[in-house]
């Protein structure tokens, strides 16, 4: 950790984008956010993929009589709001009202889209704005019109001018794409035209320029003021990497550090790929004597993402550096490190470099020691790699189900992507994981085992990184739970939990049983309180985060009982409050605001089917659960003692008690366990 990350200053995220929507068109809505989610966000199913993770927060509501009960807020220097317009936004009065009356302001962009010709007539603060007009896109095509138009208002709104500049609401806010191909008939030339022919030919000029070099012109000196303004297109067909423009174009697109995708176009052979035309995406196109229009939509689709991308990682890393993260003498990329930009910047005595989130792989990044230059991430250093080896760190995460976003806008996979930063960036230091429930396939934290593989795989290692600790009967549940501990033996402990006294007198521990009557699951929630007790006995701290507030197997719920054993133990303890569910509605009772219904016993009666017949059982045992007694113990927290146990002050606590943003809770868990272990 850098001596700059030592010290905490406020960090303003440089954009958020939300989405608002009346239920009665989630039909047509869905694929269009379907659509955008899986560019601008990162596919969890490749935590190690160089995607976007812009935060997304979604507003709609159950039933069209409701609307979300509040409205998007100024939470980064510029949020966007794309609000979806329809017969049904105009025709209920009370969508009406509420989408009407939504902030637009300097930091707040409205950008409405129309998804039928009556959402043209909305009035209030949507008044005069003109729409983006969903319903003119032609079906076959809805996904790649949704990436292209609502990326380029990210783009234009977002990440390229202050909305103060009159300009930057006109042309000067187009992406201007730089056509760089073999010019003699080769598939490159006829790529090209058929790509400016139709974006000439369609809306698309608005926010499309797509340029050549003009004859008659100083062409060295014109690549370089085009390039330079554009994001560059490098169609690579068979005589690509043999002409020396395509060449010079390619790198002083590198040099002016500009966007950059590759189309891939090979008929036959390439002798040599260019090496400067790596390091960037790739979009493969199979050649045909003449392109489509769909392959046209893939190459703009592709092209305007990574100029998103770029932009907003760039703008990262300077947030970044403005908070105090980074190491003031650091340069920036918004691309890991190439050789020829760090042998420039060690011209200039520059030897750190800071490129964004995920590190590449020690493989790829070995030769940054021979040149004594320092590449590091915002939230990783190689030389943290064993700074948190005495820490046994239980994972208190668990997914909830988000119903309608008329109260939390936190997409449901935002907590997994959370998770998975959070469980390699303490495995990679490490930390050993404690996690208490099922990691089986289908589990919603099978990915920590795959992460720990991929790490052991990486350092060379066969050292244990997770201990799973499993309540009786979870591990006597089939024949499935053997492969799986085979599969997994060189990363993982499992721990099995006996069944409490005095219940193991009555109860057959080798044969399973459903939860499935009011005694099954007393018994169940008997198991899990054991097994709960017994692994934050075990684990140094804990970080706590969502959780479902009813649908639970136990006593209370999961992450609720472990949040409030803790407190009996003392440990310290990390709240995210920011990313929903009980976690959640702990923060505010912590912080003093109003009792969240779901920590009051009518409301669990009212949303956990048989809830009383187990309360009944377990009175008779001396084992009920009193919410008016927790949440007397939650509102008796002191927030500077539960940040001073964290290694945090009182203003970085209740940041992460509340803040949305995984990059910054990431680094203040970290922050606060390097303060820790360093003190012990």
């Amino acid at each position: 950790m850098s001596d700059a990350e030592n010290q905490s200053k406020e960090y303003l995220p440089p954009l958020t984008v939300s989405f608002v929507w009346c239920p009665s068109d989630q039909g047509r809505v869905n694929p269009i956010l379907s659509a955008l989610r899986s560019v601008l966000t990162r596919d969890v199913h490749r935590p190690f993929s160089r995607g976007l993770n812009i935060p997304f927060f979604l507003f709609s509501s159950l039933g069209v009589y409701e609307t979300p009960i509040d409205k998007p807020r100024n939470l980064a220097n510029k949020n966007l709001i794309f609000v979806f317009t329809s017969v049904n936004t105009l025709g209920h009065k009370n969508w009406k009202d509420y989408v009407e009356s939504l902030p637009s302001e300097k930091r707040n962009i409205l950008i409405p889209v129309a998804l039928d010709k009556h959402g043209l007539g909305h009035a209030g603060s949507l008044h005069g704005i003109n729409c983006i007009r969903s319903y003119e896109w032609p079906s076959e095509y809805l996904d790649l019109y949704s990436i292209i138009y609502l990326s380029h208002e990210i783009n234009r709104f977002g990440l390229v001018k202050s909305v103060e500049e009159p300009e930057a609401l006109g042309s000067h806010s187009s992406i201007t794409i730089f056509l760089s191909h073999a010019k003699a008939g080769d598939t490159g030339r006829v790529y090209s035209e058929k790509i400016k022919k139709f974006i000439d030919n369609t809306n698309m000029n608005r926010f499309f320029d797509a340029n050549e070099i003009a004859p008659g012109h100083m062409f060295d000196k014109e690549i370089k003021d085009s390039v330079n303004r554009s994001t560059l297109v490098a169609i690579e067909s068979d005589l690509y990497s043999s002409r020396y423009w395509c060449q010079r174009e390619i790198l002083i697109a590198k040099e002016l550090d500009r966007p950059v995708i590759v189309v891939n176009c090979l008929e036959d052979f390439e002798d040599r790929i260019f090496p400067a035309a790596s390091n960037v995406p790739c979009v493969h196109i199979t050649p045909s004597p003449e392109i489509s229009n769909k392959d046209v939509l893939r190459i703009l689709s592709s092209a305007i993402i990574e100029s998103v991308r770029f932009g907003y990682s760039s703008k990262c890393l300077e947030a970044y550096k403005d908070a105090g993260w980074l190491d003031a003498d650091c340069a920036l990329s918004a691309r890991p490190p190439e050789l020829r930009q760090v042998l420039e910047l060690q011209k200039r005595g520059i030897l750190k470099i800071c490129y964004p989130e995920p590190p590449i792989y020690s493989e790829e990044a070995d030769w940054h020691k021979y040149l004594g230059v320092t590449a590091y991430t915002p939230l990783w250093t190689e030389d943290e790699k064993d700074c948190l080896a005495r820490q046994e760190i239980g994972l208190s995460i668990s997914e909830f189900k988000n119903e309608g976003y008329a109260y939390e806008h936190i997409p449901e996979e935002a907590l997994v992507r959370l998770s998975q930063d959070l469980a390699r960036h303490l495995m990679a230091r490490s930390a050993t994981l404690l996690y208490g429930g099922d990691l089986r396939p289908g589990g919603f934290t099978e990915f920590i085992l795959d992460e720990a593989r991929i790490l052991n795989s990486r350092v060379g290692s066969s050292r244990v990184r997770l201990v799973n600790h499993l309540a009786w009967p979870l591990h006597i549940d089939g024949p499935e739970i053997v492969s799986w501990r085979a599969s997994y033996h060189d990363v993982m402990q499992t721990v099995e939990h006996d069944i409490p006294a005095p219940l193991n007198e009555t109860v057959d521990d080798k044969v399973f049983i459903p939860p499935t009557s009011a005694q099954n699951i007393y018994i169940w929630a008997r198991c899990l309180t054991k097994m709960r007790r017994e692994s934050i006995e075990s684990s140094t701290v804990r970080v706590c985060v969502g959780g479902r507030r009813s649908g639970y197997k136990g006593q209370m719920p999961g992450v609720l009982e472990e949040i409030m054993l803790s407190i009996e133990m003392k440990k310290p303890m990390f709240l995210l409050g920011g990313f929903g569910g009980i976690a959640s509605d702990v923060c505010s009772v912590i912080r003093g605001e109003s009792i969240p219904d779901s920590l009051t016993e009518n409301w669990q009666i009212a949303h956990n089917e048989g809830y009383i017949d187990v309360q009944t059982i377990s009175k008779k045992d001396g084992f009920e659960t009193n919410f008016t007694a927790i949440v007397g113990q939650l509102e008796r927290l002191i927030v500077s003692e539960l940040a001073g146990s964290c290694g945090l002050d009182e203003s970085e606590y209740l940041r992460l008690m509340t803040s949305p943003f995984i990059d910054e809770c990431v680094r203040l868990i970290i922050l606060g366990l390097r303060r820790i272990q360093d003190a012990s």
